[in-house]
């Protein structure tokens, strides 16, 4: 459908709210806020949100004018209508889309699910929720409000209410620790419904490619780091290493090798024992050639903060991965937070397509519109002005130097000023608003400055940005969500007039920008002062360019406006753009494998949390048959090897069967797997009786257990839950090395990106098979509470079962760790290697491996136990007793009497 005609449907829609208005006015408030149960209930009668869509929006509509004194225009109930379609509403600056929204967000709120409001920081959040909440809560509708710091059981209620206002990150973020909580006490938030983003383009598109990471687990390496920082300032760049600014790269040449070989006192860089080492490398490179100080960071109060390129504000809770933060961290020489092992994380992409419907305003979504589409099936609407557009946008002025940019901006800023205009200068970078700033002050010119390192002003500064003779120095347009409201007397002067320092590399930054002038039909006039000195034009034909004005003699402080530049700006611009695009599509494209994992973990961990059943039997069943089979694949019983079957069944139950002493001429393999699983389902139903009885006891003894696990049912959620968090903890970590080196594959001819996927199913599967096994041997030999006679704080121990001592799993706390040899068995009883078993990821078995007086066993402990290090040993996942409570061996309690 094309733009006229959308806009057509629209009107349409606002001529049927319009329909409804005559008879909402006539209705006192409480007949009013009474609509809103009349509304629940005919949804309930089987009507739709469609059925009801104009009469609830002619409600808001007046409600707002009661309860705010603001009556929605035409244009903000077109903006509502798109909003509800899930689609994407492009609203000018100051056209009211905070209003709009009102519209949408009670429609859908009235279906129960709850309505999500995401916006770009806390005190918009704060403001809106304050602010838009009257009209909600005169029509009898809850709402929530998240904000940093708050407790689980704040966020709870507040998800619990009709309407949840929030940022992204706080929803991100959330979702992520749903999804590693261990209680459903600890669950906040409800089904992912409807969501309406604010500023869109902002959250979809600039922040998609950082990644939302929840992390644990530490890795010592900050001495490496600053070892590091130290070497690579002595290299000489296009000697010891290659920088492309186009691609964001920078790779170390032989020279360059050679030279951090000889500081570090290695003989290969590239050995395989030292391929942590090349990483670091890289990253040290990295944070030295492409990633400065007030422009892609800032330091502040001793922690390195990433600035967003795309809106200048602070990316809270945010770090760049692979290292590449630590190494900026001792680059700038502040205290290094170590590298973390990822547990949850998801990208925006993958979070905000999870809600049944999505929508999104902005006031400039049209350059970004296929790739709305493309990734979040979102169109986009352009919905039109409530006052005719009448800003002048001036051409560009290109100078040959930033010197002489600068001194000309600065000229104009002063005359502006004077005469009363107020002046909003945009800038790309914390440097350059601070270089401004000083130029300024040499002035006398009184100004305000808006950047990442003063981000708690944000609000207030932009406000007094229309004010008369106001001059605000913004980074990147920090402030969106903010209207400037021009003060007494602006309108003569003139109007708000934006500068713009230098061109961004994508054209929506600039026409933010622009945007900030002209609202409501206000007058102003906005242009961009450029020159040849400029990131974007020196990386895109700058040098061919400026050749040109060389043969010309253009002066110094003479600007030139000519179409051939504006043109290959744009043409720059576009390619940015496009160069952006592509990498937000591959990181969702390689996400998108993960995101079916996860999806899969996810569910069947919230199954198991909320109550589920598990299927011991089956899981058991499954595990026994693969050994069994696997043992006795040989058409000839003569040639099986009994003493490996006995150990492998052994290792996973507790068998009274003497493999030993069978009549092998009576034995194939389908009798050999009908004996072992008969043998296997008795011994688990003698375990259940016995949790069941022990159970009994306590009760009858009026005794309550602390650990809260009151039966077998409960401690096999208990202990399957916490295997899958270690077992999708290490897979995650395994995905991660996968993809650092996939890219590889490419020299050899094949699509990096398929290898990723066909890896990552067949690593999935044997995680999948992994967690089986672990499962079915911890949960034949949990045991339950040994009740004494004075039972205030019992062992939890593995049972005996009457296995061979040397098969049984043995608690760690009562093993000598000096006698345990790197190769030898885990006492925790995994089955697995020392040196290989997941226990190294638990305090208990750390302290094991730092006893050991064998220096193997403590190199094999560092090399398990490290998060972020190529080369470290695959864990199994045997989960911290402190987790598990009875699963595994640890300290339960019994209180009896109250005691």
């Amino acid at each position: 459908m094309g733009e006229g005609r959308k806009v057509k449907a629209l009107q349409r829609g606002v001529e049927a709210v319009n329909a409804f208005e005559p008879g909402v006015e006539k209705l006192s408030d409480e007949e009013l806020a009474a609509k809103t149960d009349e509304f629940r209930g005919r949804l309930e009668g089987g009507e739709t949100l469609e059925d009801i869509l104009y009469e609830a929006f002619a409600v808001v509509r007046e409600a707002s004018r009661r309860a705010l004194g603001m009556r929605p225009f035409d244009v903000q109930v077109m903006g509502g209508i798109v909003l509800h379609e899930g689609k994407i509403a492009e609203m000018k600056t100051g056209e009211g889309k905070t209003l709009a929204a009102t519209m949408p967000v009670y429609l859908n709120a009235l279906s129960g699910k709850g309505v999500h409001v995401v916006t770009v920081n806390d005190y918009l959040a704060r403001r809106d929720a304050g602010w838009m909440g009257e009209v909600y809560k005169f029509l009898g509708l809850t709402v929530g409000l998240i904000q940093d710091g708050m407790v689980p059981a704040d966020r709870k209620v507040a998800y619990g209410a009709d309407i949840t206002y929030g940022t992204n990150a706080q929803f991100g973020f959330d979702y992520l620790r749903d999804n590693i909580a261990t209680s459903v006490e600890n669950l906040v938030q409800r089904e992912l419904n409807y969501a309406i983003v604010d500023e869109v383009d902002s959250i979809l598109i600039d922040e998609a490619r950082t990644p939302l990471i929840i992390s644990g687990l530490p890795e010592s390496a900050a001495d490496t780091y600053y070892r590091f920082a130290a070497i690579v300032p002595r290299l000489e760049e296009g000697e010891d290493y290659e920088v492309d600014e186009k691609k964001r790269q920078v790779a170390p040449t032989e020279a360059g090798v050679e030279k951090v070989e000889k500081a570090l006192g290695v003989e290969n860089l590239y050995d395989d024992v030292n391929t942590n080492l090349v990483n670091h490398l890289n990253q040290a490179l990295r944070a030295h050639a492409l990633y400065r100080n007030d422009n892609e960071y800032i330091v502040r109060d001793g922690q390195v903060f990433i600035v967003d390129e795309f809106t200048g504000r602070v990316l809270e809770g945010r770090r760049y991965s692979e290292g590449l933060h630590q190494a900026i961290e001792a680059k700038e020489g502040v205290q290094i937070r170590e590298e973390n092992q990822t547990v949850a994380t998801i990208t925006i992409q993958n979070f905000f397509r999870q809600y049944d419907k999505l929508a999104g305003m902005t006031g400039t979504a049209a350059t970004e519109a296929d790739e709305f589409m493309h990734i979040y099936k979102m169109a986009v609407v352009s919905v039109p002005t409530h006052r005719e557009m009448v800003r002048m946008d001036k051409d560009d002025l290109v100078y040959r130097s930033r010197k002489a940019k600068y001194e000309a901006a600065v000229e104009d800023i002063a005359e502006r000023h004077k005469a009363g205009q107020p002046v909003l200068v945009g800038t790309v970078s914390v440097e350059v608003s601070e270089h401004l700033s000083g130029l300024l002050k040499k002035r006398r010119i009184p100004h305000a400055v808006l950047n990442a390192k003063q981000h708690e002003r944000e609000a207030e500064t932009i406000v007094a940005a229309g004010e008369k003779g106001a001059v605000t120095i913004a980074t990147n347009m920090a402030g969106r969500g903010t209207d400037i409201k021009l003060g007494e007397g602006v309108h003569e002067a003139g109007g708000l007039y934006v500068l713009g320092t230098e061109r961004h590399e994508s054209r929506r930054i600039d026409n933010q920008l622009r945007g900030r002038s002209g609202r409501q039909g206000d007058p102003g006039e906005s242009r961009f002062y450029l020159s040849f000195e400029d990131d974007l034009m020196r990386r895109f034909g700058g040098t061919r360019m400026q050749a040109v004005i060389d043969r010309i003699g253009l002066e110094e402080d003479v600007p030139i406006e000519a179409g051939m530049i504006s043109g290959s700006v744009r043409r720059a611009q576009e390619q940015v753009e496009s160069q952006n695009f592509q990498t937000r599509k591959r990181i969702l494209e390689y996400d998108d494998v993960l995101n079916k994992q996860r999806e899969v973990i996810y569910a069947l961990r919230r199954d198991i949390l909320m109550g589920g059943e598990v299927d011991t039997w089956g899981y058991a069943e499954e595990v026994l048959t693969d050994v069994v089979l696997t043992h006795t694949r040989d058409d000839y019983p003569e040639n099986w090897d009994m003493e490996t079957l006995s150990a492998e069944v052994r290792r996973f139950y507790p068998s009274s069967i003497d493999f030993k002493a069978l009549d092998r001429e009576s034995l194939d393999s389908d009798g050999m797997l009908e004996m072992v699983l008969e043998d296997a389902r008795q011994k688990l139903e003698e375990r259940q009786a016995e949790w069941r009885e022990r159970t009994d006891e306590l009760e009858k003894r009026s005794l309550i257990r602390t650990d809260g696990i009151h039966s077998f049912e409960e401690a096999e959620r208990r202990t399957l839950l916490s295997i899958i968090d270690s077992r999708w903890r290490e897979h995650l970590y395994e995905m991660e090395n996968l993809r650092d080196g996939i890219g590889w594959r490419g020299l050899s001819q094949r699509d990096p990106l398929v290898e990723y996927k066909r890896e990552g199913f067949d690593m999935f599967t044997e995680m999948e098979a992994g967690l089986k096994q672990d499962y079915v041997t911890y949960i034949y030999h949990v045991e339950n509470v040994k009740l004494r006679e004075e039972p205030a704080q019992e062992q939890l121990s593995y049972s005996g079962g009457g296995e061979e001592p040397s098969q049984r799993p043995k608690s760690p706390r009562r093993v000598d760790a000096s006698k345990v040899g790197r190769n030898d068995p885990c006492p925790c009883g995994s089955g697995k290697k020392f040196k290989k078993c997941g226990m190294a990821n638990t305090p208990e078995h750390q302290r094991m491996m730092a006893q050991n007086p064998n220096p193997a066993a403590t190199a094999g402990a560092a090399a398990a136990g490290s998060a972020g290090t190529s080369g470290g040993a695959a864990a199994s996942p045997v989960p911290d007793a402190s987790e598990a409570g009875a699963s595994f061996p640890g300290t339960g309690s019994v209180d009896g009497d109250g005691k």
